[in-house]
């Protein structure tokens, strides 16, 4: 399954060794976000330093291991959905993320922000929906 991975879902498996963590190493998904992940990521990267207790170097290595699981999906592939996703969620950081899940076809979008729940253009996952779905799901991907 093609699953969108929310900014938050990322920072919570950065910030905590958690469960949203253990779902993003399932390799039973086919994980994206937009590149505008890592923008929103490196505007917070001092305070999730501090929140995951870790140094430069540490923080670094664990987003290279975390991006690992997740293809970053450039601007130039979801540029033109841009405005059309704009009418359907009201939170401008959530606009990337959810154009970029239209672009892709993607299955669905990993998320707890209740602003994806306005939207009708593309399936909302929880992480018990993740856990039961990596469940269900059959052999690993690629």
């Amino acid at each position: 399954m093609k699953i969108v991975v929310d900014t938050n879902r990322i920072i919570a498996a950065l910030v905590k060794d958690s469960t949203t963590r253990s779902i993003l190493f399932n390799k039973n998904f086919e994980f994206i976000t937009s590149d505008y992940t890592i923008t929103e990521i490196n505007r917070h990267k001092d305070e999730l330093k501090s929140k995951a207790d870790l140094n430069d170097e540490e923080f670094d290595i664990l987003l290279a291991l975390v991006f690992e699981h997740i293809e970053i999906v450039p601007e130039s592939d979801y540029k033109e959905f841009i405005d059309e996703c704009k009418n359907d969620i009201s939170d401008s950081d959530d606009v990337p993320i959810l154009a970029a899940a239209v672009a892709a076809k993607a299955d669905g979008i990993w998320a707890h922000d209740p602003h994806f729940n306005e939207q009708k253009k593309v399936k909302v996952f929880t992480n018990i929906d993740m856990l039961k779905l990596g469940e269900s799901t059959g052999s690993t991907k690629k």
